[in-house]
């Protein structure tokens, strides 16, 4: 990996089980994988729903890598690690 940094923003909807492991496996991943080079900021449409329509937010949890470009958007919990890391380039598309 270079030397970019991820900004990455999780939509959640309340404090549900999906929205921990959602939490937990971004967290995870990140440590293990990005060195440091990120931020994550955990966003509540609960409790700022208006957010919702601007990222236009369908389903929770949705992830938004919004940096380094292109933006990518990951919609679930996280728990697939391999589909994670394709979606944010740090490893190859699998080839089937």
């Amino acid at each position: 990996m270079d030397d970019q940094h991820y900004k990455l923003c999780l939509y959640i909807a309340g404090d549900t089980r999906k929205s921990a492991n959602a939490i937990n496996n971004l967290t995870k991943y990140c440590q293990e994988h990005l060195s440091g080079a990120y931020s994550i900021e955990v966003i509540d449409l609960l409790n700022h729903p208006h957010l919702a329509e601007g990222e236009q937010i369908f389903a929770t949890p949705t992830l938004i890598k919004k940096l380094p470009e292109p933006i990518k958007v990951m919609v679930g919990d996280l728990s697939k690690e391999n589909q994670f890391l394709v979606g944010l380039n740090l490893i190859p598309l699998p080839k089937d």
